[in-house]
């Protein structure tokens, strides 16, 4: 049975060179062979994250009008709320049942120090991930961390309200999919819902576990690692008990390289296998994708 490891970060922000190439040697391995891992010790503080969760409660209490006033309009900016249904992950499936708001650094600066705060503090653990993964590509440990400096990153509050009504057919919270960008880091409420596709293809629970951070690598960095880390599908299915009754919240933040960045397949990723992808700049494929995304709505 597959099981997504947790790793304790402590010993690679914290230990000597044989605890960190330990630690590096745990997160090549999940990223290698299911693309998920809950993080320990992460450095985010629970306080910190419950001031997001609450604000993100806040929003998404707020009239329909008053959310619509701060509306996403278009994927250049990504920016804004995202009505229920708007989104369609899975393009073959209904839309979604959720809403969302999207925010970059200059929209959280509008916001509230708290989100400010919380978004720093995920940049930060995000680079100590990439370093990570540049020490476990044999790459020079800023690689990454140089290539993601502009911080072109989305956070993202998630609310998954109760249904009123019943789902159309195919209809989930959020249909299967995988991440665009590099990383994803999740934070998620006890609710439950979240669903991972194991390379046999098949869908296991990814619960919460408190104290940790959920992180799964996207579609960048698999092109960027020639498939040695893998983009995994993961869906939110509709509860199938009373907690259909109930809303569900999650904090996504997702890291992305810089625009210009060209992500071509990596010398120590070719190895086994010549480059499955072309070379494309980072913000051309995350343009794609979010097209896509939003085009059938």
């Amino acid at each position: 049975m597959v099981i997504i490891p947790v790793i304790d970060l402590t010993a690679f922000t914290n230990g000597n060179a044989t605890t960190r190439q330990a630690v590096v040697k745990q997160i090549y391995q999940a990223c290698h062979e299911i693309g998920f891992m809950y993080l320990e010790n992460s450095g985010i503080s629970k306080n910190l994250v419950n001031q997001v969760f609450t604000h993100s409660k806040s929003f998404f209490n707020l009239p329909l009008e008053v959310k619509q006033k701060q509306a996403w309009s278009d994927e250049s900016s990504n920016t804004g709320y995202v009505g229920i249904e708007r989104e369609r992950l899975n393009s073959n499936k209904p839309g979604d049942l959720k809403e969302a708001l999207n925010v970059n650094k200059q929209v959280a600066v509008k916001i509230d120090a708290s989100i400010v705060t919380f978004y720093d503090s995920c940049t930060e653990l995000a680079n100590t991930i990439l370093q990570a993964f540049a020490l476990a590509l044999e790459l020079p440990e800023n690689y990454f961390t140089t290539r993601h400096n502009q911080q072109n990153h989305t956070l993202r509050l998630l609310h998954y309200p109760p249904l009123q009504t019943p789902p159309k057919a195919g209809q989930v919270r959020a249909g299967e999919h995988s991440d665009y960008g590099s990383i994803t880091l999740l934070f998620q409420d006890d609710i439950g819902g979240l669903e991972v596709q194991t390379t046999s293809r098949e869908w296991i629970a990814a619960p919460a576990i408190p104290d940790t951070v959920i992180v799964n690598t996207g579609d960048l960095m698999q092109r960027w690692t020639n498939h040695l880390f893998c983009s995994t599908k993961h869906r939110v299915i509709i509860p199938s008990d009373n907690r259909v009754n109930q809303s569900r919240y999650s904090i996504a933040f997702f890291c992305h390289p810089n625009d210009h960045t060209e992500i071509a397949c990596l010398e120590s990723c070719q190895k086994e296998q010549l480059p499955i992808y072309p070379p494309i700049l980072a913000g051309e494929y995350l343009l794609q994708r979010l097209q896509a995304t939003y085009g059938n709505s």
